[in-house]
């Protein structure tokens, strides 16, 4: 039976610092593409608004008549 391996402070922090890094370049690929679909759909939305806006006011629309006596 071997003996256990002593884990150091150095050995921890190497490790985390390897765990992070491969978690931001993940992190670092993936937010380009999330900008870019958030303001895609961003823009689709004030379309979509603005399109229904311009409907409901014409459907709604008052004609007033106005008669000189």
């Amino acid at each position: 039976m071997t003996a256990p391996k002593n884990i150091t402070r150095d050995d921890l922090e190497n490790r985390f610092r390897q765990f992070q890094g491969g978690i931001e370049r993940r992190v670092d690929e993936k937010k380009n593409t999330l900008v870019s679909v958030a303001a895609g759909g961003a823009i689709v939305l004030l379309l979509l608004f603005f399109l229904l806006g311009r409907r409901s006011g014409k459907k709604k629309t008052t004609v007033v008549e106005i008669r000189r006596v």
